[in-house]
This record gives structure tokens, sequence and C-alpha cells, in this order.
């Protein structure tokens, strides 16, 4: 560092940081903010300093080195210490959480978390409660890990009227997808050396259910349109349904199977909504492998902008959760009506009015399989049910019978059709006598 800089920063008095928990981002944020320091400081304009952290347990081997960081099991001393002008909650869950970033925030500390959970369930609470304070709550590492989709969208895309996003956005999902297309493997095999990994907890809910996608999705389209979270409208589809045969057959189709976050503005409202999708193999999201997350976005402006990279760890979710402290402490003698707002629009200009489409009233392409009785007319029974709701085929697949099988796979794939004539189509479908099992249905986006 140049000297002179070097003396003008250290005579500026460092800006003191708090972190609540010293888990695997907690560690990875602290070893960025001292691997980095001096950079970070030029950044910043002035010397960023963690003098103290909450921990469970003060006996437990830590994977960073806290050399000069008070350490407690007492997450109200961190928040409580008036010399700490910036608290950062990295314990998770949405109880303990919500509580210490409301006290933290009515204390006037300003505050940075990598909670999707809590800022997708309780972040209009939290918000409103920073913007009665006057202080700032940094999200940007709640989505995508290391991805600074938050900034983009917020901010690098400000000019534009967001027209669509789309998103891997759970690593543990797409890394089951992967291994299920390219080894043929089952699902649960997968999901176990995924756990061995560690890419997924012992209680997998909410990666392979679509839960933690919803979240992080909730976020996005909130600074994507201007609208109030809305978790509880998002629709939500797990993967445990997807076979490695459906893998096979989509892939013989042109198409690869994709656990997606898709949020869109309509003519109607908005749709939200996650679940496995068909996509095209020519499009570059077709192609983002194993653990790895990636979001689309569509501005009317720009058009289509793609942010991909790891989504998840220790030292890029540590980034992101650094990126937001830097803008905080750049913004700290910022007048408060200036700052970026939370959710990318003024607060008095959210959008509440906008509604959040139900399901039945989206429109989408879908592949369908069913397992038919071999035998004439079956086909002709099926046709004629999806044309007297209609809906045209696009395409169509029929396996051979296997010996000692009575029925046969069938893949249909469908144009555009609005999601509540295809529940209408199924359930007539699997009311033919012909017809064995439930029909696995997956919806089909172009992303053209």
């Amino acid at each position: 560092m140049n000297a002179n800089l070097e003396d003008a920063l250290n005579s500026v008095q460092a800006v003191q940081l708090g972190i609540l928990g010293l888990g695997t981002v907690g560690s990875g944020t602290l070893n960025v903010l001292t691997r980095n320091a001096d950079e970070i400081a030029r950044r910043a304009g002035r010397p960023i300093r963690v003098t103290r952290a909450s921990v469970r347990d003060l006996s437990r081997a830590r994977l960073c080195d806290t050399s000069g960081v008070a350490l407690t099991t007492d997450p109200y001393e961190v928040i409580d210490d008036p010399k700490i002008r910036i608290v950062a909650e990295l314990i998770g869950g949405t109880t303990l959480a919500r509580e210490l970033v409301l006290a933290a925030i009515r204390r006037g500390k300003h505050v940075i978390t990598a909670n999707k959970a809590l800022i997708a369930c309780h972040g209009n609470e939290i918000f409103a409660a920073a913007e009665k304070k006057r202080v700032i709550v940094g999200f940007e590492a709640a989505v995508a890990g290391g991805i600074p989709i938050i900034k983009a969208i917020r901010e690098g895309l400000a000019g534009n009227r967001i027209e669509w996003l789309v998103g891997i956005i759970n690593g543990t999902s797409n890394f089951i997808l992967t291994e299920m297309r390219d080894k043929g493997r089952a699902f649960g095999d997968v999901l176990k050396e995924a756990q061995a990994r560690g890419y997924a907890e012992a209680d997998p809910t909410l990666d392979i259910e679509g839960i933690d996608a919803a979240h992080k999705l909730t976020i996005l389209a909130a600074i994507a349109f201007g609208i109030p979270l809305q978790y509880e409208c998002v629709h939500v589809e797990g993967i445990t349904k997807v076979t490695a045969q459906d893998m096979a057959f989509a892939e013989q189709l042109g198409y690869r199977i994709k656990h997606l976050g898709i949020a869109r503005r309509g003519v109607g409202g908005i749709e939200l909504r996650v679940h496995p999708t068909l996509v095209p193999v020519r499009r570059i999201v077709a192609n983002v492998d194993g653990v790895m997350n990636a979001v689309l976005v569509k501005g009317d402006a720009v058009g289509h902008t793609l942010y991909y990279g790891a989504g998840a760890g220790a030292d890029p979710t540590g980034s992101a959760v650094v990126a937001d402290i830097i803008d905080v402490v750049r913004a700290l003698t910022l007048d408060p009506k200036n700052r970026v707002p939370h959710l990318a629009f003024q607060p008095s200009s959210l959008a509440g009015s906008m509604p959040i489409l139900p399901m039945g009233q989206t429109e989408t392409a879908c592949y369908l399989r069913l397992h038919a009785e071999d035998r004439p007319g079956v086909l002709a029974d099926v046709t004629r049910i999806l044309g007297n709701l209609g809906i045209s085929i696009e395409a169509m697949l029929q396996k051979e019978l296997v010996k000692g099988e009575t029925h046969v796979p069938v893949i249909l794939l469908t144009q555009r059709v609005q999601e509540a004539a295809m529940d209408q189509a199924i359930a007539n479908i699997e009311a033919l006598p012909a017809i064995r099992g439930p029909v696995v249905r997956l919806r089909m986006e172009t992303l053209s």
C-alpha cells in the first residue's frame, strides 16, 4: 500500500463490527475481512475491525483466526456494545435471528445478514423498522452466495423494467439433478452422496422440496418488480418426483431438467413459482451443473443478462457479506434519504396492489409422462381429452413395451396452456381405465 495512503487510513478511526455466529459463513466472513484488510480499507475509506462475536460454544475449534476478537455466548453483548456500529447476523433460522436483528436496529445498529428465510418471511417488518431508525440492512449474501445478484438488479439494472428472471438458486438440487442426468442414478442414491459431501443437510427438506429456492425467489422478485416480500404466495414444488427416466426422456427431446425459481411480470399480475422445469439444451442455464448457481434476468433495455457462480460456501458467501459491510461503511456519512432503498424502489412506491397470480392462472408448456395400456385407441382417448380442453400437442414419444409389462411409457410435450386447464386434463387422463398410476407433469420454459 502507498505510504501516504496507509498513513491516511491509519489516521481514520476504524469502524467496529460485531458478528453473531462463527459457523461456516461467519468464519468465512472473518477470514475475508482479515485476509483482505488492506484492500477492504482502501475500498471502504477506513479500516473495518471485528471486535466482538457471539458463538454457541466457546471451547469449539474455529475455522477462522479470532485473535483480537472478544468471544461470548451472549449475542446481546455484541448488540449492546456502544462502539459497534454494524452487526452481522449469521446464525440462521427465523426466531432468534429476527429477535436479534430487530434488537440491533432498535439500538441504531446497521445490520448485515445472509439469512434468506429471515428476509423472505420477516423482511417487510425488518425494513420498516430500519427505515424508522434510519439504518441499513444488507442482505446480498441471502441469495446465490457469492454472486452479486442483489446489487446487479437493484443498482446495475435500475434503469430497466424487469420483465422476468429465472434462477438455479439451490446448489443441492442442481447437484442431484446433474448426477441423475449424467450417470442415470436414482434420486435417493444421489441424495445420500450429497449429504456425505456436505452439500445437503441431514434433513434435506428445505433444499429438495424447493423451500430454500422459494425464499430466495421471494427476495429477487421484490427487488425486480418493486413489490412487498410475499413468500406465502410462491408456488413451490421439489424434485423428489423427478426420475432418471424423466432425465433421459428430456435429453432425447432436446431438453434438460433444472429446478428453477421463476418470477415473471404477466398481464394480470406477477408469477412466482419454483418447480422442476424442462429447458432447451442450447440455453446456457441448461448447462449450469453441479452445485453452481445461475440467474438469468430479462430487462426491457439491456435484454438478457446472466449471473453465474458459487451459490454457497464459506468464502463465496463471506465475500457477499463483506461487500455489504463495505457499502454500509461508505454510506455512514450519507443522508439516509439518499441511500439505495432496501428493495430497490422507494418504500412509498412499493406496488402492494400488484397481485401475485394463483398458479391456476399461469401459462406454461408441459411435459407429461404417463403409462398407457398397449392397445389401439388409448392414445386417441388421451389426445381427445387434451383437445377438448384446447391443449395442443407439440411432440410425442412412445417407448417400446418391456417384456412382461402391459403398459408403455408415453411422453407428451404440449404447447402453452393455462395451469387450471392442464390440472383438469390430467385428472381426466388419470381416470381412464387404460392409464396406470399418476401422470407426471413437468413444466417447460424456452427462456427466449
